[in-house]
């Protein structure tokens, strides 16, 4: 564990973590306090962030990252489809954007970073139409889907693997993959690490979880599995990457995807990083567990859309 991490563990410990001790969510409170902290890193060199935020801008409403250089976003490398996270309540693809940037250099992939609509004015499941709807208009548009990985962090990767199991049972093309951060899934909170980790995880307390997904739910049933797809039947997805830290209170969320996707026969690969916290390579470029992290992640997004094209190769399970 690097100093930078273990400073950012402390920094959490003392600035984020007490605000999942007080009774209750406060909503606005929570949005105020992103928007004060947010940090927004220079746009690369050689790439172009493209903001879409009016009116007539959905399904992709929110904004690019895309090389300089004038090639079409449907020509030819990958693209990924970013959902950022923040409980379904708060967070924009603003405050995920160091992440975001890191991920497009190293995979040389240019990125949509969704702007999708928030709970509590839009439940469940708005958050998941906006999303499948998103990936369709990449679709219409002549992208095609071996090229797009489907990605994102903690509630947005929730977000991103049940847009997956949206799109199947829809009987849409599938993309070339899911990559997964930190990955809320089971928004019923059952996963053991909940207890177990609590205290441990820098940033959560255990018992917030599961008000957090009443936000989002209203008066949809917590392991309905489009809003917690551990509870989905993972059949037929494409790859998946998947990284959580290992004092993370929503470990077992990550654990337990990875082993129902292996016994439905999905090529899934899971990696369990010491001592990180929750999606910990949005901290990139400053701690460098963070830049390691997005290098592996650019990794599968090359591996996933180049295999895809073939056929006959297979992703090895971890």
């Amino acid at each position: 564990m690097s100093w930078q991490s273990a400073l950012a563990c402390w920094y959490l410990r003392r600035q984020f973590r007490p605000e999942t001790l007080k009774p209750g969510i406060n909503v606005e409170r929570a949005r105020a306090l992103t928007a004060k902290r947010v940090w927004s890193p220079r746009v690369p060199r050689g790439w172009h962030l493209r903001e879409l935020y009016g009116q007539d801008d959905a399904p992709l409403r929110g904004e690019w990252i895309e090389r300089a250089d004038g090639s079409p976003v449907a020509g030819a490398g990958p693209i990924v489809l970013y959902c950022h996270g923040g409980g379904y309540y708060f967070c924009s693809p603003r405050t995920h954007r160091s992440l975001v940037f890191g991920l497009a250099t190293r995979a040389n992939a240019a990125i949509f970073s969704l702007d999708y609509r928030l709970a509590p004015e839009h439940r469940f499941p708005a958050a998941l139409n906006d999303t499948t709807a998103a990936y369709r208009r990449l679709i219409g548009g002549g992208i095609a889907p071996e090229s797009i990985v489907i990605a994102g962090d903690s509630a947005g990767g929730g977000l991103a693997l049940a847009t997956l199991v949206a799109l199947r049972d829809a009987g849409d093309p599938m993309p070339a993959g899911g990559l997964l951060f930190s990955p809320w899934t089971d928004l019923a909170a059952t996963g053991a690490s909940i207890h177990g980790n609590d205290g441990l995880d820098p940033m959560f307390s255990g018992p917030a979880i599961a008000p957090a997904g009443k936000i989002y739910l209203g008066d949809t049933p917590a392991t309905h599995p489009y809003a917690s797809p551990v509870y989905a039947d993972l059949h037929g997805l494409p790859p998946l990457f998947i990284m959580a830290g290992s004092t993370e209170v929503l470990l077992d969320d990550s654990q337990r995807v990875a082993d129902n996707a292996r016994a439905a026969g999905v090529d899934c690969e899971l990696e369990v990083w010491q001592k990180m916290p929750h999606v910990w390579p949005i901290f990139a470029p400053f701690i460098p567990e963070g830049n390691r992290a997005l290098d592996r992640a650019a990794g599968f997004v090359r591996r996933a859309t180049s295999r895809a094209a073939q056929p006959s190769s297979a992703m090895s399970m971890v």
